[in-house]
């Protein structure tokens, strides 16, 4: 792909991550990423680059090893992944799961953890879902007891990324039962497990989950899973807050990978449609093709501008929750837009394999539901900045 492309203007900054990002991208063509597909296999050739690069550890502060950038780094790279063809996806979880270590843990656990997350240790999972406890977190059953130095953990978690490509787990799950607190998000605590003594143990089993987008997700069963009281992240009970902190970046990051996937769509269909010629002329000339993908060309660009100023507010220290949904909200719809503009400037060869778009209009699906849905996102909206009564 050219790299002759439509863009919003960048600083600087921003443009040299996206120009070295992109040279790590260009070694890895549509074949590949077509191979990972077909293959349901992680791209662990992929992922080794970044690495080697510094990438996954960009936002790591100097001190601890990694390069000390910003979200707004941060997202620009996933953003280009995606652009390319890529699926960032597979990656963005250790450039802000650390997070949870950095903003909320001890001297003691960012002087241990955080250097060897610069250097290669694997921290790309987050257990939080359970079967009976999806969208309302605070129903979460999993529970840790606490006897003397160490934390016996039992119950289950779904739709847990990563968890085989992961040294690290981020687990959630309550210190005390939801039915004895009298605020529901009170009880939550926040446990940093070692997966490589908990799962050969077999004090965590692992079941993969087979997705349509081709995401590795798991299903995992926790069984008097022993984690040392030392790894407790924050303070006992407040974890909730500590979960959250980090969700509202990944929102960010993930409304990043959507625009660069919506940019790719256009990208694509633009080169095609110029290329293409129907009843002797390049289809690009008719308005039926111009104006679907203009509309999700400016439904992006105006995703974009509030990724941004997500980007920043997280950046500056403020949570800018809200900030965070629309853009999730915003990029997730007019990626999808894109997605169909895409399929219907390609006609019958949309669906071919080999063109590569049907297996990212595959994965353009997913986001309108998760990581967070459409319609929660808009609830809260609802309630928080237009004072309506909670729907929930």
């Amino acid at each position: 792909m050219s790299r002759d492309w439509l863009s919003e203007r960048l600083s600087d900054d921003l443009e040299a991550v996206r120009d070295a990002v992109s040279d790590v991208c260009e070694k890895f063509d549509l074949q590949y990423w077509l191979r990972i597909d077909e293959t349901d296999a992680y791209p662990q050739e992929f992922v080794d680059e970044l690495q080697a690069g510094g990438w996954l550890s960009m936002l790591i502060p100097e001190e601890y090893g990694g390069g000390g950038a910003e979200l707004p780094e941060a997202a620009i790279m996933l953003e280009t992944i995606n652009r390319w063809g890529g699926v960032g996806g597979t990656i963005h979880a250790q450039l802000y799961t650390m997070g949870t270590i950095l903003r909320f843990g001890s001297d003691e656990q960012k002087k241990k953890w955080l250097p060897q997350i610069a250097e290669g240790l694997r921290l790309q999972s987050m257990g939080v879902t359970e079967p009976d406890a999806g969208t309302d977190t605070t129903r979460i059953r999993t529970f840790a007891e606490r006897r003397g130095d160490t934390y016996v953990v039992n119950g289950q978690k779904m739709w847990t990324s990563r968890v085989e490509q992961s040294d690290l787990l981020v687990l959630l799950c309550r210190t005390r039962k939801y039915e004895d607190v009298e605020k529901k998000t009170d009880g939550i605590s926040v446990l940093l497990v070692d997966l490589r003594e908990a799962v050969p143990s077999g004090q965590i089993k692992v079941e993969p989950i087979r997705v349509m987008s081709g995401h590795h997700t798991n299903q995992l069963t926790i069984t008097n899973l022993e984690v040392p009281v030392e790894n407790l992240i924050g303070e006992e009970g407040k974890g909730f807050r500590v979960i959250m902190s980090g969700l509202n970046a990944e929102r960010i990051l993930a409304a990043s990978q959507y625009i660069g996937s919506g940019l790719y769509f256009i990208d694509r269909s633009v080169q095609y449609a110029k290329e293409r010629e129907v009843f002797g002329r390049p289809i690009g000339m008719n308005q039926g093709i111009q104006f679907p993908l203009a509309t999700a060309y400016a439904n992006l660009r105006a995703a974009s501008a509030i990724r941004w100023q997500a980007a920043q507010l997280f950046a500056e220290g403020n949570e800018g929750g809200t900030e965070a949904n629309i853009a999730k909200l915003l990029s997730s719809k007019a990626q999808y837009e894109a997605a169909n503009a895409a399929m219907d400037t390609f006609g019958g060869y949309g669906l071919a394999v080999e063109y590569g778009i049907e297996s990212k209009f595959r994965q353009s699906r997913g986001p309108l539901i998760a990581p967070i849905s459409t319609n929660l996102i808009l609830a809260g909206i609802a309630h928080r900045e237009l004072g309506l009564p909670k729907s929930f």
